[in-house]
């Protein structure tokens, strides 16, 4: 059975001037949802994606377009700069976030009414840009009340 699943997903202040999205689809063919620049501190993602039970090993299975991996490795690309449509920018960057580490008791709790999976990450890289490749969660991923 297949659940939806709400996701946020924090950028913990990034630069400034630069448009973020969510990656919809995969390889060229692919669109950018979502698409922000930052307003504040920090940029905030919420969208849905499913899930449901491994035939393999009854782990969960992230399922959707903007589910990207394969099974036991799966993981949502923020897109950035010219990835995410912005024209006259030179960055052009991918910010690749794990889903490992969610467990079923974490689901169970976030398909409530009122209730969501979240994930911190840092924004901004050792060079001053945007973070980009697999990002480290900061604290790993939570359930939270939205």
């Amino acid at each position: 059975m297949n659940s939806e699943l709400s996701i946020r997903i924090v950028l913990v202040d990034p630069p400034a001037g630069i448009d973020y999205g969510i990656q919809h689809g995969s390889g060229s063919n692919y669109d950018t949802l979502f698409v922000q620049q930052k307003k504040r501190d920090d940029v905030t993602f919420d969208f849905s994606i499913s899930v449901t039970e491994s035939k393999k090993d009854a782990s969960p299975n992230f399922l959707g377009p903007i589910v990207q991996g394969p099974p036991g490795g799966r993981f949502v690309y923020v897109d950035v700069g010219t990835y995410a449509g912005q024209k006259n920018t030179p960055w052009s960057r991918r910010m690749k976030i794990p889903l490992h580490g969610i467990t079923w008791a974490m689901i169970n709790e976030a398909i409530k009414p009122g209730h969501a999976l979240a994930a911190r990450i840092q924004g901004t890289g050792k060079d001053g840009g945007p973070v980009c490749a697999t990002v480290p969660l900061l604290g790993g991923w939570e359930v939270i009340k939205r």
